[in-house]
């Protein structure tokens, strides 16, 4: 029997706001077709994305990358990471 590979998307990040602060970090993401804006407050683990279409496929993938990156970003910085799905 065969493995079958997971899809996968690259989703591309740009900080555009970091306020250690306020414990806050903004920017835009990036995958396929798919752009949104998060601010994400660390201090309290909110984490806001807007717009909604396709929200869903992006807050828990784009969540972890930022809990396991936060003390490495920086506003003007472009990341990206890999998600286990095809958007």
């Amino acid at each position: 029997m065969a493995k079958r590979r997971l899809p996968t998307t690259t989703a591309h990040v740009r900080i555009t706001r970091q306020s250690w602060q306020a414990g806050q970090i903004e920017g835009e993401i990036r995958a396929n077709q798919y752009e949104w804006r998060f601010e994400w407050n660390f201090r309290g683990g909110d984490l806001v994305v807007e717009p909604s279409l396709g929200r869903a496929l992006i807050r828990e993938p784009l969540g972890r990358f930022l809990e396991a990156s936060d003390y490495q970003l920086e506003p003007g910085g472009d990341y990206s990471f890999t998600i286990r799905a095809e958007l």
